[in-house]
């Protein structure tokens, strides 16, 4: 690399030469109001607000980071300083405050140096992937060294033009904060839409315009036919309980249908229940085969959606010796218990855990319909459960559960018209995605044309007198230095006195 080529009027210096790393303790009456400020209240974008709680200097003063207004705090340990955890201090109560062990402090040595010019430098790229390539300690508990922040290398422009930079910042970066937020908010608006989508589908609310074309296709001719499945064995040992779910499940039978076309249906008699198992763990041969067996992290990892592979696998002696079953392609797994809720379809055979209830549909039934249907109920999976810490549903609830079933025609339009809304929905949130990836790399573009001098050549040419001579960078170093020696200096004659 070619040496960098200095705009007029700048100098090379390092931020130790322009900023004091954690200044000495403040001295203040115990009984003083003062701002706290743990890590989890510093923000992370350029412009967010430091929050504070009012303590007194008593409770606070000696056994945290001190600070006062016009400082600069920055997260020095991992993983909040590569998070960007930063912020200039503003608003203390009487001036000062305290806050975690794991911030830096940077106090300008000339009190006309901005706040906004010294947070600017901490948020470039060069400094957060120099700061965090320059870590040391243990795993998880990796801190940048003081000596990486006080040597780090700056190009300074004269003092004029670093409140001209520091003013472009802060519109600038402004602007961006305000996009990013923006981006940031529309996932959540996007998984309001998916809940919605899915609770019109349950509902019925999705396909009204489909039945009304459709006015033949209705539940009762569907089951017309239909021979209802053995009941599971243990079938006297249902509940008998009613309970209500959001829309479309109920542990009972609710009898009154809110669709006209649609019935409430016991699911025994339209799918298969099926249980899981787990091998035993003391048989290592019952493992490491090719039989995929979902488990509960399995089913998180691919909630809502089709799973073709799981993190561990039994084989043909490990069912052969235990209650689990391979299930065939198609069928729709509930965890039930540990952590309830979770819904996946089986893309190929497979068997699952104990914590699963598991649905073979018969022909009656669309798996991705049902699939979603379960998705869309999760809320009331927790009604349907006992326990308050750890909720697990019994068989016996599972047993009497009734489903809104519509017409397989039309449970067949309803997973088309949610898959479609949900692809777009998954479009949307990649371009968010994008975008975003896009802002954040706008914000690094922004500090580096900065801290290069290209955001204010114009002003530099429409003002020579305010970068060169006596309000040149270097002048500015040199009275710096001036001022520490003369500081030293009188200490030392304290001292000596």
């Amino acid at each position: 690399m070619g040496e960098i080529i200095l705009p007029e009027g700048w100098s090379n210096c390092t931020l130790a030469d322009i900023a004091e790393v954690n200044p000495k303790k403040i001295e203040a009456e115990q009984d003083l109001n003062a701002g706290f400020v743990p890590m989890s209240h510093a923000p992370t974008n350029y412009n967010g607000k430091l929050e504070f709680e009012e303590k007194t200097w008593g409770e606070i003063g000696k056994s945290y980071t001190n600070f006062k207004n016009d400082d600069v705090i920055f997260a020095k340990v991992t993983p909040c300083f590569e998070n960007g955890k930063a912020a200039i201090v503003k608003d203390m109560p009487n001036n000062i405050g305290a806050g975690s062990s794991e911030f830096y402090v940077l106090r300008a040595r000339n009190q006309e140096i901005p706040a906004s010019y010294l947070l600017g430098i901490i948020k470039t790229r060069k400094f957060m992937q120099e700061g965090a390539g320059n870590m040391t300690g243990a795993v998880g508990l990796r801190r940048v060294p003081r000596a990486f922040v006080e040597s780090f290398p700056l190009i300074l422009p004269p003092l004029a033009e670093q409140k001209v930079i520091a003013d472009k910042l802060d519109a600038l970066l402004a602007q961006v904060d305000s996009a990013k937020a923006r981006l940031e908010q529309i996932p959540q608006i996007l998984k309001r839409f998916r809940q919605a989508v899915l609770a019109a589908a349950v509902s019925g609310k999705l396909t009204e315009t489909w039945r009304t074309r459709n006015p033949n296709k209705t539940t009762q001719n569907l089951l017309k036919n239909h021979i209802p499945l053995p009941r599971p064995a243990r079938w006297k040992t249902r509940s008998t309980s009613l309970i209500q779910g959001v829309h479309a499940t109920a542990v009972g039978n609710p009898k009154e249908s809110p669709v006209a076309e649609w019935e409430w249906v016991p699911l025994v008699d339209v799918a298969r229940m099926e249980s899981g198992h787990t091998p035993s763990r003391n048989k290592p041969e019952y493992w490491g085969g090719e039989v995929c067996w979902i488990g509960i992290r399995d089913a998180n990892r691919n909630h809502s959606s089709t799973i073709l592979d799981t993190e561990q696998k039994t084989n043909e002696l490990g069912l052969a010796n235990s209650a689990s079953r391979l299930l065939p392609k198609g069928t729709v797994c509930i965890s039930r218990t540990a952590s309830v809720g979770y819904v996946v379809k089986m893309g190929k055979p497979m068997a699952t855990s104990q914590d699963f209830v598991n649905w073979v549909p018969s022909d009656v039934i669309d798996a991705d319909w049902l699939k979603w249907l379960f998705v869309s109920e999760r809320e009331s999976l927790f009604r349907f459960g006992k326990g308050s810490t750890h909720t697990t549903i019994y068989f016996p609830e599972w047993l009497s559960l009734h489903i809104l079933l519509p017409h397989l025609l039309e449970q067949q339009e309803i997973v088309r018209r949610v898959e479609q809304l949900f692809a777009y929905a998954d479009t949307i949130e990649k371009q968010v995605q994008n975008a975003l990836e896009r802002v954040n790399n706008l914000t690094h573009s922004i500090l580096a044309k900065a801290f290069r001098g290209e955001l204010t050549a114009q002003w530099r040419a429409e003002n020579p007198e305010l970068i060169s001579g006596e309000n040149s960078a270097q002048s500015l170093l040199v009275k710096i230095q001036q001022q520490r020696t003369s500081i030293k200096t009188i200490k030392h004659r304290k001292g000596n006195t």
